[in-house]
């Protein structure tokens, strides 16, 4: 593909996701970490939106090589113009190590946007992720939200390069003279990741693209499920004095759960059920039966009712 039609593909992703983009004078925030999918949205968005955008690299403190990265991606930016943030967490990062990494990075970059007034933020998630995110979910058992894997626009933060697989924004950044930075936790075994890339690199003769058609196939099933369920909670969901009661119940099972946990979360917002906790109790309710979950007392029959768990007696 021609550097010419990657171009004409970008500008059409970016527009499809921010139809008013070109439009206006918006700035276009980029989240840019030195690697090729990275630096190939570095380039991509400059050719399209020269004086239009504005980067900003995180540093999570986590590898010595970092700041260096960092400092690389600056300078690129530099040479072109563009101007360069390199953010830093002010506390360090502990616990579940990708998982509390990608929680700062985008508390960072959130804070980085409010500051300089900017409404977008691209990443560079690109085709193979989305496959990789696809077969993880699936391995872990995820349902339909979770299926939805990686999505194109979600609040201000937009992916314009789902459809691009891997090696086309490598050959892209290796015709500008390019050299990409290698993290080497992209090699790192313990992380589940890496092990479903390095298994999806022994196929070959597919088209990873693809991967992205799914999960927005799924997602459009996800928000139309979701759009049921809000006009259901309005018409059957009443709340009471202390809690709230659902007066019809006899839907698809997918439905009934979604609805289960709207009013649980009535109760208590913060209740965040297992999957085999909302089976068991949709199956007690179905019987009539009261049972109790969290601190919220649960009563079957032909009206769910749910209100907080009377206070035990100690004495």
């Amino acid at each position: 593909m021609t550097g010419d039609a990657l171009l004409d593909r970008f500008r059409e992703a970016v527009a499809a996701l921010v139809p008013d983009f070109e439009d206006t004078d918006a700035i276009l925030g980029l989240a840019i970490s030195g690697g090729p999918d990275s630096l190939a949205l570095l380039l991509l968005a400059h050719a399209s939106f020269p004086g239009r955008i504005a980067a900003a690299s995180v540093d999570h403190g986590l590898r010595s090589e970092a700041h260096d990265e960092c400092e690389f991606v600056a300078a690129l930016c530099a040479e072109r113009e563009i101007p360069h943030q390199i953010l830093k967490p002010s506390t360090p990062i502990r616990g579940s190590i990708q998982a509390e990494a990608r929680k700062a990075r985008y508390s960072l970059l959130n804070s980085w946007m409010e500051n300089r007034s900017i409404a977008w933020l691209a990443t560079a998630h690109h085709a193979d992720d989305q496959l990789e995110t696809l077969i993880m979910r699936v391995l872990r058992g995820s349902g339909i939200d979770g299926m939805s894997a990686i999505r194109a626009k979600r609040g201000h933060v937009i992916r314009p390069l789902l459809a691009f697989s891997k090696d086309i924004l490598i050959q892209f950044v290796t015709t500008h003279g390019i050299r990409p930075i290698d993290d080497p936790s992209n090699k790192d075994q313990s992380f589940d990741r890496v092990r479903v890339r390095n298994a999806l690199s022994q196929l070959s003769g597919f088209d990873v693209s693809l991967a992205s058609q799914s999960a927005a196939a799924l997602d459009d099933a996800r928000t139309a499920i979701q759009w049921m369920v809000d006009e259901l909670t309005a018409a059957h969901i009443q709340r009471t004095v202390n809690g709230c009661k659902l007066d019809k119940h006899d839907f698809p099972h997918e439905i009934v759960r979604r609805l289960l946990l709207k009013c649980l979360h009535v109760c208590d917002p913060s209740l965040s059920p297992r999957g085999s906790q909302l089976e068991a109790l949709i199956k007690g309710l179905k019987l009539g039966e009261t049972q109790t979950i969290g601190d919220i007392l649960c009563k079957g029959g032909l009206t769910w009712t749910f209100a907080p768990a009377p206070k035990r007696n100690n004495h």
